[in-house]
């Protein structure tokens, strides 16, 4: 199974990268989400998906594993398929997707073209306790050649104390919205305060 790859970007547009893997171009469908972090660079790892159909198979290509998670949590909702997972991440955030299903915000997953009010509340049904308990959700969603962010740095130190993912993440949001430039030292120091 292929968790990644790492090369070229070799073309782009808001659907779909083709990334060149020593002289192999590996074509994958993106989010409008991917698409803004990738469109700018010449080299880049994408975290790949490989969906399996009877007559078919397409990679999905995300910039972070926490893109990927939640397309994954998205995909195993009955009723929502990739193209409808993909729209949703192209329309939001990772952490708008998490934070709409964990507020029950109904009317803004109906929102996304293709998902009806049913589905919505189905998301909202299914996901709502995995990602209370962290599914969906990952430490380092690493994607800079080799370099964690100050914001996952603090996030990993605060879930080996002990605290659960989606607590550390929101807070780790929060303060970081409040205080741009915030060390990790600082974040940990403020997130310590609130959870």
């Amino acid at each position: 199974m292929i968790d990644y790859i790492k090369g070229q970007v070799a073309e782009i547009n808001p659907t779909q990268v083709v990334i060149d893997c020593n002289g192999v171009g590996y074509s994958m469908l993106i989010s409008l989400q991917t698409y803004e972090a990738v469109k700018d660079l010449k080299e880049t790892k994408i975290y790949v998906h490989h969906h399996l159909r009877e007559d078919d198979e397409e990679f999905y290509g995300f910039f972070t594993k926490d893109e990927r998670e939640i397309f994954r949590l998205l995909i195993s909702v009955s009723g929502i398929g990739v193209g409808s997972a993909r729209m949703m991440l192209s329309s939001m955030s990772s952490d708008e997707v998490r934070e709409a299903i964990l507020s029950e915000n109904i009317a803004k997953i109906k929102s996304v073209k293709g998902i009806g009010a049913k589905s919505a509340q189905r998301v909202v049904l299914e996901l709502k306790d995995k990602i209370i308990k962290g599914e969906g959700s990952v430490s380092v969603g690493d994607n800079l050649v080799g370099k964690a962010t100050v914001a996952e740095e603090a996030v990993t130190a605060l879930i080996l104390l002990g605290f659960s993912k989606p607590n550390v993440h929101k807070a780790v949001h929060n303060i970081q919205a409040a205080n741009p430039g915030a060390s990790v030292e600082e974040i940990i120091k403020e997130a310590l305060k609130i959870l």
